[in-house]
């Protein structure tokens, strides 16, 4: 039988957005989400959660046009130096909080990854994990990234996972079998996919008896429009507030260990799950 974590000692207030980034502009989206990331904290958010790619927007031919400009650079230990950031790091330095954003980043090995760029509350920024399953043409543009991530704020363990790696079950697993309470996923989703944005992460929730923050782009223009719905889900994947699929909107709500608890004790698929689920499996002929 499996032990999950834990629950945490208190409770945690949590942030996640839904805004339009201007492609290529990455000073400029920086200067915007500090801005949001003060709103956030003055409806007291400890942790914000901003969509995939936010700095320097989801837009692919301003990716593909101009690399250099549009990512930031890591050194070996995965910190982040970039000027064009000092905005967001004094509102999170000021504010007192932790920021989860996208980022386009360059690994001192040439890697260009979609990255979850973590900048804690002194300020400081680093790569807290790179996206492991590419959707699409991203694969032209971006590597994959090699092993998931847990980011630690407080007593709360907080799984990375960015877009497409929410639509994979295992994905969520992992981070729930690494003791994850909730799981982070800035994410792009594209206006038409509102059915399987508002079914995935509800279902990742759920499924691992975890809360999940699911942030995402709004606005834009076609083909690269984006549908908001940026939600917090509790452990049994009901919105404990959800944005609407246009505007720019930041939700706040509160992470409660007794809801954790409670859920986990009621659907203890975690604790139950067998070493061997899933294989090996026998045929039947009918």
């Amino acid at each position: 039988m499996n032990r999950p974590h834990p629950a945490p000692s208190g409770p945690l207030t949590v942030a996640t957005v839904q805004a339009t980034p201007a492609p290529g502009d990455v000073a400029g989206n920086a200067a915007a989400a500090a801005e949001l990331v003060r709103l956030a904290a003055g409806q007291g958010a400890r942790v914000v959660v901003l969509p995939e790619l936010y700095l320097c927007a989801y837009h692919p031919p301003t990716l593909a046009a101009d690399p250099v400009g549009t990512h930031v650079e890591a050194d070996p230990a995965g910190v982040v130096a970039d000027g064009r950031l000092d905005p967001l790091r004094a509102a999170a330095r000021t504010a007192g909080v932790t920021v989860v954003v996208g980022a386009a980043v360059r690994h001192p090995d040439e890697r260009r990854t979609i990255a979850a760029l973590v900048v804690d509350r002194t300020g400081a920024v680093r790569v807290g994990y790179d996206k492991q399953q590419l959707w699409g043409d991203e694969r032209e543009l971006f590597s994959p990234g090699g092993r998931g991530a847990t980011l630690l704020v407080d007593d709360w363990r907080l799984g990375l996972g960015i877009c497409y790696d929410g639509c994979f079950p295992e994905h969520g697993r992992a981070a729930a079998l690494d003791g994850a309470h909730a799981y982070l996923c800035p994410s792009g989703y594209l206006a038409g996919s509102e059915h399987r944005r508002d079914l995935y992460y509800a279902a990742r929730a759920l499924d691992n008896t975890m809360f999940v923050v699911f942030a995402n782009s709004v606005g834009g223009s076609d083909p690269w429009r984006f549908n908001g719905g940026a939600a917090i889900y509790d452990p049994e994947g009901r919105s404990l507030v959800r944005g609407a699929d246009e505007g720019t909107d930041v939700l706040v709500a509160t992470l409660d260990p007794a809801a954790l608890t409670a859920t986990r004790s009621a659907h203890s698929m975690l604790a139950d799950l067998l070493p061997s689920q899933g294989g090996p499996r026998t045929s039947l002929t009918g």
